[in-house]
C-alpha cells in the first residue's frame, strides 16, 4: 500500500506530461500558399485553355497578354468584356495566385 502511495503522484505527473494539451510550434503553422495553377486549371481552362491562348467566349490570350500584375488581379477580380468576376468566388490570395500563374504563360520572343 505504501509503495501504491508513492507511485501514485509519479503516474499522475507522467500522464500530465504525456497529454493531448502539449502543443508544438508545427501545430501553429500556417497553410501553404494557394497554387495558382490548380486554381487556374478549376475556373480559367474551360475559356482560355490550358495554355491561355485558347480564346473561347471571346476570352483573352493570355500568352500575349502585356497586363502587369496588379492589373491582372482587377481584371480578375471584377471581370472584364465577357469575363466574370471572380472577385466574390475566390478570395484575395487565391486570384493573386492565378494572376502570378498567368504571368508564366506568356510567350517569349526568341
Amino acid at each position: 500500500m505504501q509503495t501504491l502511495i508513492k507511485v501514485l503522484p509519479l503516474l499522475a505527473i507522467w500522464l500530465l506530461a504525456c497529454s493531448n494539451e502539449v502543443r508544438t510550434e508545427n501545430q501553429h503553422a500556417t497553410a501553404p500558399p494557394p497554387d495558382g495553377k490548380s486554381i487556374y486549371k478549376i475556373n480559367c481552362v474551360q475559356c482560355h485553355g490550358l495554355y491561355g491562348n485558347m480564346g473561347a467566349s471571346g476570352s483573352f490570350d493570355l500568352t500575349v497578354s502585356t497586363l502587369s500584375l496588379e492589373e491582372r488581379i482587377q481584371v480578375i477580380t471584377n471581370g472584364r468584356n465577357t469575363m466574370l468576376p471572380f472577385g466574390s468566388l475566390l478570395s484575395e490570395e487565391k486570384i493573386k495566385a492565378v494572376a502570378e500563374y498567368t504571368l508564366t504563360l506568356k510567350t517569349t520572343e526568341e
